[in-house]
């Protein structure tokens, strides 16, 4: 299945419909609980840093409609970890809808924060994070900008860096085109999910794309992970 990285998404434009895009952002859950394997993550890569017992923060990069941050924030939480959580991204409509959504969350006060600026902005501060993660981000990316986010991961993580994706595939397009069929009209998640599909890498791909240091991997269902483990003194 050849690579379309030429193909925009509706929610990406300026003159989005409101209306739809609202829908998709409250639409993420559903889909990332179902694909997107965070659950695993978190235990198996997140956890482990946090269980070093000390204070700790996590940074989202590109967070959208802020579920993964929300939800992040909430498992810790639960198992007694302190942990902040900063979700950042640059769309305006973004932030605001990941604020309704904090408001709206049972976290006590100061765990979770949205903002909207970029990664290089806190490269800039000099702000420091335990962990830093993306979901879905990579594939909106162009060349220059994948190596801007990778390059800013690795100034930005102490611990851990991990960028979650998609893994393009026929297969994965037409299950999740079959899938997403009732919600067809409903949001942007079907038009725009199918071309993050096609927009979206392949392992071997990103190997050549990747700096030194960085690790790339697969896990199910359909996706990539790239994951940099920063050198502790």
């Amino acid at each position: 299945m050849r690579r379309h990285p030429e193909e925009v998404e509706a929610m990406d434009l300026p003159d989005c419909d409101p209306v739809l895009l609202n829908r998709t952002y409250a639409q993420f859950p559903l889909v990332n609980r179902a694909v997107g394997g965070w659950k695993q993550i978190y235990a198996r890569q997140i956890a482990p840093v946090l269980a070093r017992g000390e204070p700790a923060r996590l940074l989202d990069i590109g967070c959208g409609g802020g579920d993964i941050a929300l939800q992040l924030a909430r498992w810790a939480l639960r198992d007694g970890y302190e942990l902040d959580v900063r979700g950042i991204d640059p769309d305006e409509r973004a932030i605001a809808f990941a604020r309704r959504a904090a408001m709206k969350s049972p976290l006590p006060a100061g765990k979770i924060e949205f903002a909207r600026c970029t990664s290089a902005d806190l490269v800039r501060r000099g702000e420091a994070f335990d962990v830093v993660i993306s979901n879905h981000l990579l594939h909106h990316l162009g060349e220059t900008q994948l190596r801007g986010i990778l390059a800013d991961t690795e100034a930005l993580a102490t611990g851990l860096g991990l960028h979650a994706d998609i893994r393009r595939s026929r297969r994965a397009s037409l299950l999740f085109g079959a899938a997403t069929l009732p919600l067809a009209g409903t949001s942007l998640i079907r038009r725009d999910g199918l071309a993050s599909i096609r927009r979206s890498y392949i392992p071997m791909e990103l190997v050549r794309r990747v700096p030194a240091g960085w690790q790339v991997h697969t896990a199910k269902p359909f996706r990539n992970l790239l994951v940099y483990r920063p050198v502790r003194a």
